[in-house]
């Protein structure tokens, strides 16, 4: 286990490059269970939750070929139908492997999956849909086991609320169903659209991709296809939140703004000082910013996965904050901790109330789940001396060795074995 020890007061110059969405990536390699033929990734990113999902992948027969940046997969030749537990614990997308493989084999058997303790998270929704084109399921001894009889057919599935992952499960499970299916009330994040396309090039026929409708003409086989995974616009972000709590000049590039438009709006509307274009965002040094309330929401409101470092921008601010989580229940597991470093805010319920104009100090720190790990790195950078992060496993999640993507850029940040 790591722990990271990062120098505050810290520098930070030049620019930045996002690499591959985690959170498009993960899905696009699970959609190498639906083809016979190979899949390419380019843009891949580094990450602990892609190489796990590798290892799943690779338990199922699943051919994988690794190449700097790039990956080749072929699932021609699974001979598995079960996921086992001490892979699938280890994170939440796990659950997406359960559509291709009752699409095209008609049976899986999945542990109940892991991930960040931020929540419930069910996979309710994800079973409704999935029943919706013929599955059918029971759960015994922590496995979730579902057959079908003889093949999906497709049908209209409306989802009790635009779950990301649910409308990613039932879109690939859909591709190769019999008939029509229409998702309604599906999610609309860009990284739905990014399934989407993958998908369409590899013969499948989706339309809709990013609105509240999403219509899948199901195809006999999906063919070989070369695709570039969408950047990040999470890891962007929080690079963007970092500058501005730095309050320095800086860049962060390839990447789509439009995706981050809400964390845009919100940050000019505390007096950030942004230069935006259609791939890259510039950050430039400002005097003054002021406290707002936010609320998350699903896309294109302000995303849950940024929350967290936002949260740690107000508490330098002039001015107090609020900030209302609508998404998750248990996502403010990183406000004591953020307090361990000097904040003061408040929780109840489902709202955080931050107090502005405060000063952050070096203080041993627990990360708790991905975002909120970060969020204690951000506040480590501004903080007086140094802090002690523990647990980083859980920012290795979603950020490539953030010692060397951002460390190399100003800030002093060293890791350590514990």
């Amino acid at each position: 286990m790591d722990k990271l020890i990062i120098s505050g007061n810290a520098k930070l110059k030049g620019s930045i490059a996002v690499k591959g969405s985690k959170n498009s990536a993960l899905p696009l390699l699970v959609s190498s269970l639906l083809t016979n033929k190979d899949l390419i990734l380019r843009n891949l990113p580094d990450l602990e939750d892609i190489n796990n999902m590798q290892k799943l992948l690779k338990e199922y027969g699943v051919s994988i070929k690794n190449k700097k940046n790039e990956i080749t997969l072929n699932g021609k030749n699974i001979f598995n139908r079960v996921a086992d537990y001490d892979i699938v614990r280890k994170m939440r997308a796990s659950i997406l492997i359960l559509g291709p493989l009752l699409s095209k084999f008609g049976e899986a058997k999945i542990s109940l999956p892991g991930g960040c303790a931020i929540g419930t998270r069910p996979i309710d929704i994800h079973l409704l849909g999935l029943k919706q084109l013929g599955a059918e399921f029971q759960i015994e001894n922590g496995f979730v086991i579902g057959k079908v009889n003889k093949h999906l057919i497709g049908n209209n599935v409306d989802l009790p609320f635009p779950s990301v992952g649910a409308t990613e499960n039932i879109l690939m499970a859909s591709v190769l169903a019999k008939g029509n299916t229409k998702i309604i009330n599906s999610a609309k994040e860009p990284e739905i659209i990014d399934l989407a396309n993958s998908l369409n090039s590899m013969g499948a026929k989706i339309s809709g991709a990013g609105s509240k409708i999403i219509l899948i003409e199901g195809v006999n086989s999906l063919k070989k296809t070369n695709y570039q995974i969408l950047s990040d616009r999470i890891v962007a972000g929080t690079f963007i939140i970092a500058a501005v709590m730095i309050n320095k000049n800086f860049k962060v590039k390839k990447i789509n703004s439009h995706h981050l438009d809400s964390l845009i709006v919100a940050l000019e509307k505390m007096g950030a000082n942004l230069k935006v274009k259609k791939t890259s965002v510039e950050i430039l040094p400002t005097e003054k910013l002021l406290g707002i309330n936010i609320k998350t929401a699903p896309y294109p409101g302000f995303p849950t996965d940024l929350q967290a470092q936002i949260m740690a921008l107000m508490c330098i601010v002039d001015g107090d904050s609020e900030i209302k989580e609508t998404i998750f229940e248990n996502r403010f597991m990183h406000v004591p901790e953020l307090n361990r470093l000097g904040a003061d805010i408040k929780v109840k319920k489902e709202t955080a109330y931050i107090k502005g104009n405060r000063k952050f100090k070096g203080a041993q720190v627990m990360a708790s789940d991905l975002r909120a790990s970060v969020s204690l790195v951000l506040a480590a950078l501004c903080a007086n001396g140094k802090t002690v992060i523990n647990r980083v496993y859980h920012l290795d999640r979603g950020y490539e060795k953030i010692e060397k993507t951002l460390g190399k850029l100003g800030p002093k940040i060293k890791r350590e074995k514990i």
